[in-house]
């Protein structure tokens, strides 16, 4: 659900920047203002002792990484993605491409055990480490969400959390795998050309909230703004978490849908393996920017539509096109409002 360039851009300026580090066992009122704080500037942030047990992402690393090492001709039954199954290459249906092969799953158990008799030849296994990592995911998906409705100081702290927990969720889950490729071309670290072939092109996730985790490999960038990119360190034992567009609409641009990409590392030996969870709400859902978002010198900047409504336009776009600004509120709408 992300669009990807197949081509490098050269005329970029990569900058390092101390991203922010939330740790989630420190004081409850300080990590929800860090929270606030790092969805305001960045719209991203790395959260460290988060709870979740490392067996978990072990289990599912394991099975990933068996499914990921099977031929083509074996990956194949478990595709084409239409969008959920595997995929190679091709991104959506309009044409994206980029360097990474992906199973993409929606999260519900049942659908999860029928899709892993495409995938293993195990599935129980394969479906169960899935569906216990997916689990871990919401659980720690609603702490944050709910750590931010108390750091915006709204009187229902459980209004973002709670989409995610309906059982009618539209939330997903993802597996990309960056294959390492080898360019002969490449002698050292120094060759700008040798690390910029594109896994994930630049884009902003469409939901309320992304959590990643990946393997000691690096490839992951942020634009904090236009030309400027922003690696974001790899480090297995942690997650990092990204407020997507649903986000930034209901606080009315408070907080920002943060760009990113992933490139695909020629420079390193080893693969890079990502697990991304979408929290995402109900296709029914409202989307409105809750009343204490929106004041005389902050009027409403988007007007008022459904998950359903949102998800049909991202799939009829490239999805690295901006899409929120064709839910811009009109004068009349705020009027009407």
């Amino acid at each position: 659900m992300v669009a990807a360039s197949p081509n490098p851009i050269h005329n970029e300026k990569i900058e390092a920047i101390e991203l922010p580090i939330i740790d989630l066992s420190a004081e409850r009122s300080q990590v929800r203002n860090l929270i606030v704080k790092a969805c305001e500037d960045y719209g991203f942030f790395k959260v460290i002792n988060h709870g979740v047990p490392q067996d978990i992402v072990a289990k599912l690393e394991e099975q990933s990484l068996s499914f990921f090492a099977k031929t083509m001709a074996e990956k194949q039954r478990a595709g084409p993605a239409i969008p959920l199954g595997y995929g190679c290459k091709t991104i959506g249906f309009n044409g994206d491409m980029g360097e990474v092969e992906y199973l993409l799953f929606n999260t519900n158990p049942i659908s999860i055990a029928q899709r892993s008799k495409t995938i293993s030849n195990e599935p129980t296994k394969f479906s169960s480490a899935v569906s216990g990592y997916i689990e871990a995911m919401k659980d720690l998906a609603c702490e944050i969400l709910d750590l931010i409705g108390e750091g915006l100081w709204v009187p229902d702290t459980s209004v973002f959390s709670r989409m995610i927990r309906d059982v009618e969720n539209d939330s997903f889950f993802r597996l990309n795998h960056y294959p390492h490729h080898v360019n002969k071309d490449c002698t050292n670290n120094m060759n700008s050309s040798c690390s910029s072939r594109v896994g994930f092109g630049a884009h902003n996730d469409p939901q309320i909230l992304t959590l990643l985790r990946s393997n000691d490999v690096g490839g992951l960038q942020i634009s904090p703004q236009d030309g400027v990119w922003v690696p974001a360190p790899s480090d297995p034992t942690a997650f990092w978490v990204n407020v997507g567009d649903l986000l930034q609409a209901m606080t009315n641009g408070r907080f920002v849908s943060v760009r990113h990409r992933a490139l695909n590392n020629s420079s390193n030996s080893q693969s890079r393996m990502s697990m991304a969870y979408f929290a995402t709400p109900p296709l029914n859902a409202c989307i409105n920017a809750l009343p204490e978002m929106v004041t005389p010198e902050k009027p409403r900047l988007y007007k008022p539509f459904t998950w359903g409504e949102y998800k049909n336009t991202l799939y009829s776009l490239r999805l690295g096109d901006t899409r929120l600004n064709l839910f811009r509120a009109s004068t009349n709408d705020e009027l009407a409002s």
